[in-house]
């Protein structure tokens, strides 16, 4: 590997599987020292062991993203460690379904709590460290749905546009002392969630094979996206290969919204 974040400190948060995962292998190809969060501890120190034995230093920290108290613990861990944090990729997240009116109020107070709130909440903590360092990367999971909208994903989808305007906004403020904010916008993404529960929260689970012909049908690709293929576009947002590039939503969603 060509070892483009070497030396770097990085926090990636839902890092126990699928996108998270994915990135925090790539990551630490590339020379990155880590801090990961997620719910699922076993898991989460599984991931760890992998990305140590690639050479770098890296912490788990069992996390619940939707408690101020646990991400500011997660800045701490960091800068304890490691005494700076480069780059944070806000990955937690869920997937939620319904339509305006037939949400339930807890399934929108989590959805907003997990997707919108805790990501302004990391890049709160953050931000100021990298203030002081004088430079830093952002990198938010957006969406396809970021930019386009879908049938019967009301909640998800209004945290997805969310988090893309949260990002413009952010980038803007913060564009003249030296941080990025960025956006990868994946579309459908083959993760362990969707054979496990399926599409959304609480649906059905489904199989392999429903998935691809699913996927096969809709997606100009033909199939369903790759965690490493969502990992690559966001080591290209946290490295200096896009040192001009704030403000934008990096779509990686095989010509999904260009239909």
């Amino acid at each position: 590997m060509s070892k483009k974040i070497l030396g770097k400190t990085a926090i990636i948060t839902g890092a126990t599987s699928g996108i998270g995962k994915a990135t925090a292998l790539r990551f630490a190809d590339e020379g990155a020292d880590l801090v990961l969060t997620g719910r699922r501890s076993s898991l989460g120190s599984a991931v760890e062991a992998e990305c140590r034995q690639k050479g770098v230093r890296c912490v788990f920290v069992e996390t619940d993203h939707t408690k101020p108290e646990e991400c500011q613990r997660v800045v701490d861990i960091a800068l304890k460690e490691f005494n700076r944090i480069d780059i944070l990729f806000n990955n937690a997240g869920i997937v939620t379904k319904g339509t305006a009116d037939t949400t339930p109020e807890e399934v929108w107070m989590d959805t907003l709590n997990i997707n919108v709130t805790a990501v302004w909440r990391m890049c709160k903590l953050v931000i100021p460290q990298m203030k002081k360092q004088g430079k830093g990367v952002i990198v938010n999971n957006g969406s396809d749905w970021s930019v386009v909208a879908g049938k019967n994903a009301f909640p998800y989808i209004m945290s997805k546009g969310a988090v893309g305007m949260m990002t413009k906004a952010m980038a803007l403020d913060y564009a003249r002392e030296g941080i990025r904010v960025n956006a990868v916008c994946p579309g459908d993404t083959f993760v362990d969630r969707w054979i496990e529960k399926g599409y959304f929260e609480g649906s059905d689970p489904v199989t392999m094979e429903e998935a691809i012909k699913e996927s096969s049908e809709y997606i100009p690709m033909g199939r369903f996206g790759k965690p490493e293929e969502i990992a690559n576009a966001v080591l290209f947002l946290a490295s200096d290969e896009s040192t001009f590039v704030t403000g934008h939503l990096l779509l990686v969603d095989g010509g999904n919204t260009a239909q």
